[in-house]
């Protein structure tokens, strides 16, 4: 619940700075009712480790023969249309904003899937990715999760100490898994035992989720689910 104070700086925050839809840019809102409507949702039936749609609900052919240490990934969107552009803006158009209500589209995907989660870890980016870009979108939205859930966010153990090209370069599952095996590590073992719950904006193949979750779970996470924004099938 916002305080009153709270509530009147955004009231001024939105007179001064007012809000357009990035799909179709009506005034009002990031993503207004009629864009909201368009989003393409990841429905059940799902491969329960990669969380794309699956008939059969059990492993798909590219999750069957995958020694993945992610438990899973859930995410509530596809990539596509609007989502996309919201996540664009976010990521690569300074809109940092956005990720207030778009973390509270995750935090309805994490009530209606239940998973396992007593900690957030937003998936790092390099440092010189970082001092480029001058935020980690991943660590915007897992704070704003943290709001919503009272989750605690745990930022700082998991790093990325190895810089590869951009996944969405890579050509096929093979190299993206390639591309980021062994990029991260943990620096210490603050999350020994625990539920983790890994925070990312999007995500194709899996492979830097399951990256993370490989350290995590070398340095003893009892658990590593991937909660992701958009899945891109």
């Amino acid at each position: 619940m916002l305080s009153q104070a709270a509530k009147l700086k955004r009231i001024a925050l939105d007179l001064l700075f007012p809000k357009w839809c990035v799909g179709c840019g009506k005034e009002g809102s990031f993503i207004c009712d009629s864009c909201f409507k368009s989003l393409l949702r990841i429905m059940p039936p799902l491969c329960p480790r990669c969380g794309k749609p699956q008939a059969s609900g059990i492993l798909c052919a590219n999750c069957v023969s995958w020694p993945a240490a992610i438990d899973g990934i859930r995410s509530p969107f596809q990539f596509h249309g609007v989502m996309r552009k919201a996540i664009h803006q976010l990521k690569y158009r300074n809109l940092r904003a956005i990720a207030e209500p778009l973390a509270g589209l995750l935090s309805d995907c994490l009530t209606n899937h239940c998973l396992p989660s007593e900690v957030l870890v937003p998936v790092p980016l390099h440092s010189k990715r970082l001092r480029e870009r001058g935020y980690n979108q991943s660590g915007l939205l897992a704070r704003e999760l943290a709001k919503l859930t009272g989750l605690p966010v745990v930022d700082g153990c998991l790093i990325r100490e190895r810089l590869a090209p951009p996944q969405a370069k890579t050509q096929n599952v093979k190299e993206r898994r390639d591309n980021v095996a062994d990029a991260f590590t943990c620096r210490d073992h603050r999350l020994k035992g625990s539920q983790v719950l890994l925070v990312d904006d999007v995500t194709t193949s899996g492979a830097t989720l399951d990256s993370c979750a490989t350290a995590l779970k070398g340095a003893g996470a009892a658990s590593v689910w991937g909660l992701v924004l958009a899945i891109e099938i």
